[in-house]
């Protein structure tokens, strides 16, 4: 496992990592997790005072439009030392229009919003990787080091994560996806259907290839669907998406269609991960629309990426696929891994009061196509 997958586990588990840089490097822990004592640490093994460090997304979320005016990747805040961590989750995370601790002045008074250094950016990078709240505290690392962190990197309490690699593997993750079980699991709608488990080589996604039907009966353009997991519309049948309709539907086109493949990735909302799709989802009954929740969090509108899909196909020796989706996206992610998608096939959801606004959202914001179901329903309505 490399130093910048390591790191992801780290943050995760809230400990803080070293992020070395070009122009300076930081110390860092995540804000989701936060706690008084690990940010009392930060400031004692640097001596300096850490940092709120956002997205630019969640910066104009909180009212600030220059960040995202300037191109900047990341914003730095400073607070007061004996600022409570739960403040800052709060003010990281929570609609502004809906909680007055959400509002900056109330934390931080009136605030300096200037750019994030290379190494900030690179941490965030890291916490957004690992499907954390994308916020950090960090802390700058004088020179010379002190030797308080020189013994605990020596020690191995802490991770030296290179900023570049970090970004690297934020934005690029070197997948190495691995082959590692399957089995005959029989479903509803497709009785001869295999399971076959597939793990990035982080050790912290894994993916399935169900494959439906006999391989050797598949047509020579395999109808392939590739489907993010959703773990409320797939599992509980939740109303606000038509995630469960799309899965269920996919398998029984495929079968029907004398086999192929549903790709089943680990991509929850969108790739920002459980945690944060439920705060999204908290924040769309607020008002918000699923694009905006997103990028109100610090996420951009679409987090999502095929390189597994890919590997799982060329693994399987599938080249030529029949894709069943509503998203351009994902055609496009395929043919630029190599796979001719020579057909394209709608899987289309129920709609319902709850999922209207979302499906439309996709349709009008996401560029989904979708025109012919919000079209039905208009005419019933």
């Amino acid at each position: 496992m490399h130093n910048a997958d390591r790191g992801i586990f780290d943050l995760r588990r809230g400990h803080p990592v070293l992020v070395s840089g070009s122009q300076s490097s930081v110390l860092v822990a995540a804000v989701e997790g936060l706690t008084p004592v690990l940010l009392d640490r930060l400031t004692h093994m640097t001596g300096s005072a850490p940092r709120l460090i956002l997205t630019s997304h969640r910066a104009s979320a909180m009212g600030w439009s220059q960040p995202l005016q300037e191109g900047w990747e990341g914003v730095a805040l400073e607070f007061a030392p004996d600022t409570d961590p739960e403040a800052l989750f709060t003010l990281a995370s929570a609609p502004e229009a809906s909680n007055e601790a959400a509002h900056p002045e109330a934390v931080l008074g009136q605030p300096a919003v200037t750019p994030a250094l290379p190494a900030e950016i690179a941490a965030l990078e890291l916490v957004r990787a690992g499907r954390l709240l994308p916020a950090v505290v960090a802390a700058p690392v004088p020179e010379p080091m002190p030797e308080a962190i020189r013994s605990a990197l020596a020690d191995g309490m802490f991770l030296d994560v290179d900023e570049h690699e970090a970004r690297a593997v934020a934005k690029h993750p070197r997948l190495e996806l691995a082959y590692v079980s399957e089995a005959p699991v029989p479903l509803a709608d497709a009785p001869v259907t295999r399971f076959m488990l597939f793990r990035e080589g982080n050790g912290i996604l894994e993916h399935v290839a169900v494959l439906i039907g006999e391989p050797r009966e598949w047509p020579d353009a395999v109808p392939v669907r590739m489907h993010s997991a959703c773990l409320t519309g797939d599992l509980f049948g939740s109303l606000r998406c038509d995630c469960g309709d799309q899965l269920r539907l996919g398998v029984k086109t495929i079968n029907e269609s004398g086999g192929g493949v549903l790709l089943y990735l680990a991509q929850e909302g969108r790739g920002i991960g459980l945690a944060n799709k439920l705060r999204a989802y908290t924040m769309q009954t607020a008002g918000l629309d699923t694009i905006d929740s997103d990028c109100q969090l610090g996420f951009e509108a679409d987090g999502r990426r095929y390189d597994a899909a890919v590997e799982m196909l060329e693994f399987l020796g599938i080249d030529t696929v029949r894709l069943l989706t509503n998203n351009p996206g994902k055609i496009d992610a395929l043919r630029a891994g190599g796979i001719d998608v020579v057909a394209r096939e709608p899987v289309h959801g129920k709609l319902n009061p709850h999922n209207l606004r979302y499906l439309s959202t996709k349709a009008d914001r996401g560029g989904h196509w979708l025109q012919e179901l919000l079209a039905s329903e208009a005419e019933r309505g």
